[in-house]
């Protein structure tokens, strides 16, 4: 149930932030707050602020609370965070409805049976019944602590051993068939059989770390395979993945992205490898409900299949399911594995760099979803253009966020235009076929002179400050972004010091949000020309080329989108990437209306950065193109 707001208001106010954040991050004193290096990106030069109410690092945007700092610094789901924190300030959460308490309470009895089952199983590996399932799993390559880590074990024979294993513990046969261990006879409804027997096995917990249920794998011959314990009261194939209480807390501490792979030996050997953000599903195909679980700990979850026909398929489905759940916030990656190898195979036959590699070259979900959908389509006619051209709006379509939607529409008919779009002949060729008989040749252009390397980023900074100069006001809402920056030496360099120095020592952020009357352009050139940065203004905004945006009449959405814009060409995709999950992270933990709409911003205005840069429209290298010839 939702918490009540005044308990939560009571439980930040009773908990100070200093104290609190002081026991991960030594924290030293800076006026009225304190200041450290962030816990959440690697720096050097503390740019993590800690005030009375709340944390903000200006290095990579993460902002909270209390509340906020526990979940992400633990790695634990909000309430049980507010419980730890609660149990700390001598506050009681207020409790759950009568039935709400006896189902937890249920719950608890059943983790406890399944727990308790989990450690007999571990013990039988080690006796000599399980000597067959300990070679299989160090054939396989497993270490000791792999083994123990994850909990593998080996089932017995069957024949009510694990009823037997219990029954000095105290658990009756029947709470066994409530966790799904046993399973009542068709003619004896008092009589019980082993549900698992023959099978090396796999503890499935939640992200909490209970375990929730078991999965087996037969050893020699027998179907199935690999079986999963049923449904019950703690455990639903749907909701849960393998490897989740690993996985989250490898992603939390930005050791490993979030990978989806396909099985338990899978996520094992990734886990061994260095890969310890890996989960896979229970035996189905990736739900709605596993993909809401995946995105509460990473927006951008990679999806690891094989390179063959079954592979292809389980990303099809994938891509058709993910459509209508994804939104600005939340996506999916898909990287393919070479034919015939699973992640083990790989690992042992390259070393992880290998998929590394693969991970590396994963592709967002609108290019996969556009060489799936093309993948054996009849493009050689007009008919089969138009149908496949009709799929692609209708996949956008699904799409629920209607800019995103606009987005995907967008990046797949471009993809689609550039495909199907005849080839053009050769510069002569075409001059000969379009010539007229007896019309003069025309006249020969001199070659074109490429641009001379790093022209193009130069271009883009004089862009990009260029914007500022004519709207002053941007500084209020992309200083921190501006200050990401590694523009080229020279004027650039030079007008970001006085742009942000000016920002910071002659305005107040409520000046530079509200009165963009009074901060004109003239204001800001004056003083810059005051700091001796007139020839690097007059650099800025005296060339030829400049975009709409950096006009003085040009309008605020349009000059914020122009800023991004050159913002995203500048930074590069790989860290535009984790500026956005920045953001979305800042997002997550805002507090307020205003704080959660400033924060809503950045992240659409980092994801059009981001779709653009991908897309590589770029008007910037087009003009510097067209200023060689």
């Amino acid at each position: 149930m939702a918490l009540p707001a005044n308990f939560l208001d009571e439980l930040r106010a009773r908990t100070p932030l200093p104290p609190l954040i002081g026991r991960k991050v030594k924290l030293t004193r800076n006026g009225r707050q304190w200041k450290g290096c962030c816990p959440f990106h690697n720096e050097k030069t503390p740019s993590f602020y800690v005030y009375d109410d709340h944390y903000h690092c200006f290095g990579c945007g993460q902002h909270g609370d209390a509340i906020g700092f526990t979940m992400q610094t633990e790695g634990l789901p909000f309430r049980e965070a507010v419980e730890r924190l609660a149990a700390e300030a001598g506050l009681e959460v207020p409790k759950e409805s009568p039935r709400q308490v006896e189902r937890e309470r249920r719950a608890k009895d059943l983790h406890d049976v399944l727990a308790a089952a989990a450690e007999v199983m571990q013990r039988r590996l080690r006796l000599p019944e399980g000597r067959a399932a300990l070679d299989y799993l160090r054939g396989r390559g497993l270490t000791e602590e792999t083994i123990a880590r994850f909990g593998l074990g080996w089932s017995g024979g069957g024949r009510g051993a694990l009823i037997a294993d219990l029954k000095p513990l105290g658990i009756e046969p029947r709470q066994m068939a409530e966790a799904g261990l046993v399973k009542a006879q068709e003619d004896r409804s008092d009589s019980y059989s082993d549900f698992f027997f023959n099978r090396v096995m796999f503890p499935i917990r939640d992200r909490r770390g209970r375990v929730v249920s078991l999965g087996g794998r037969i050893l020699g011959d027998g179907q199935p395979k690999y079986l999963n314990g049923p449904e019950t009261a703690v455990f639903s194939k749907r909701r849960n993945l393998y490897g989740m209480d690993f996985a989250r807390e490898a992603v939390f501490r930005g050791k490993s992205r979030l990978i989806v792979a396909e099985g338990y030996m899978d996520v094992i050997a990734l886990h061994q490898a260095g890969f310890g953000g890996a989960v896979a599903p229970l035996g189905t195909a990736l739900t709605p409900e596993q993909m809401e679980e995946l995105w509460r700990v990473s927006p951008e979850p990679v999806l690891c299949l094989d390179g063959d026909a079954a592979g292809f398929r389980a990303a099809a489905r994938a891509a058709e399911m993910v459509l209508p759940l994804i939104g600005a916030e939340k996506t999916l990656h898909f990287a393919t594995l070479p034919a015939g190898q699973d992640p083990d195979d790989l690992i042992k036959a390259k070393g992880a760099a290998a998929f590394e590699a693969v991970l590396a070259a994963a592709k967002p979900l609108s290019s996969a979803l556009y060489d799936l959908m093309a993948d054996g389509r009849p493009l050689g006619t007009p008919e089969g253009r138009a149908t496949f051209r009709n799929d692609l709006a209708a996949a956008a379509g699904r799409v629920p966020d209607r800019s995103l939607a606009a987005e995907y529409r967008r990046a797949l008919l471009d993809r689609f235009f550039e495909s199907t779009r005849p080839a053009r002949p050769s510069g002569g060729a075409a001059r000969r076929a379009g010539a007229r008989p007896g019309a003069k040749p025309p006249p020969r252009l001199p070659p074109r002179t490429p641009p001379q390397p790093g022209q193009a980023r130069v271009e883009q900074a004089r862009c990009l400050l260029a914007i500022i100069l004519g709207q002053p006001w941007l500084l209020g809402e992309v200083d921190e972004a501006l200050a990401l920056l590694d523009l080229p030496e020279g004027p650039a360099a030079e007008l970001q010091a006085g742009m942000l120095d000016w920002h910071t020592q002659k305005a107040s952020t409520e000046a530079l949000l509200d009165g963009r009357d009074s901060l004109d352009s003239g204001t800001l050139l004056s003083h810059l020309g005051s700091a001796g940065l007139d020839q690097a203004c007059k650099w800025a905004t005296g060339g030829a080329g400049l975009p709409a945006a950096a006009s003085t009449e040009a309008q605020p959405g349009e000059a914020l989108d122009g800023w991004w814009h050159f913002f995203g060409l500048l930074r590069g995709e790989g860290a535009l990437v984790e500026d956005l999950r920045a953001a979305q992270a800042e997002l997550t933990a805002a507090t307020g209306p205003a704080e959660g709409a400033a924060a809503q911003a950045r992240v659409i205005r980092l994801r059009r950065a981001l779709l653009a840069l991908r897309r590589g429209e770029s008007e910037l290298e087009d003009a510097a193109e067209g200023a060689g010839h």
